[in-house]
């Protein structure tokens, strides 16, 4: 069985998630290249709660947000949230947020790195429990990027 499902697939999931009495996480990021500080914050997300919900930002949404990028495609990135035990459901949004997903979707909890202020987490008034999880200081994809940068194209 996929994992992946698109909003309107997910949406009637949850909804039948909740009358069996499951408690639903949903977290959102483009998870580009996925490292050591998402694997933590992903495995604490799902602690909170019965299903974890992924949801990534489209190459296009990405694109918009984060000029250069992404570096994986979207069915790749898609392929390897599913391929983690602690990912229930992944789907995927075009908006630079998720705040018309989470209006759907309605999840009891909402989750982001600890790099994030709860009053700026995008869609916190919809949802009565948010956290702000561990953030892994140094480990970001983008400091990834840095460092591939500096050792294969910078040199002299």
């Amino acid at each position: 069985m996929s994992k992946f499902k698109d909003q309107k697939q997910l949406s009637k999931i949850v909804s039948e998630l909740k009358v069996i009495g499951k408690k639903v996480v949903f977290t959102n990021g483009c998870f580009d290249i996925i490292h050591a500080g998402h694997i933590h914050y992903l495995r604490e997300a799902k602690s909170l709660g019965d299903v974890l919900i992924v949801a990534i930002n489209s190459d296009s949404s990405i694109k918009r947000l984060k000029p250069g990028r992404p570096i994986v495609p979207q069915g790749e990135r898609i392929e390897v949230i599913s391929a983690l035990q602690m990912v229930d459901y992944v789907t995927v949004f075009d908006e630079d947020t998720p705040y018309n997903l989470i209006k759907l979707l309605r999840p009891d909890i909402l989750v982001k790195g600890g790099d994030w202020k709860r009053e700026n987490i995008v869609g916190a008034d919809l949802v009565e429990e948010v956290y702000s999880l561990s953030y892994y200081e140094g480990i970001s994809t983008t400091k990834i990027i840095e460092t591939i940068l500096e050792r294969f194209c910078n040199k002299e």
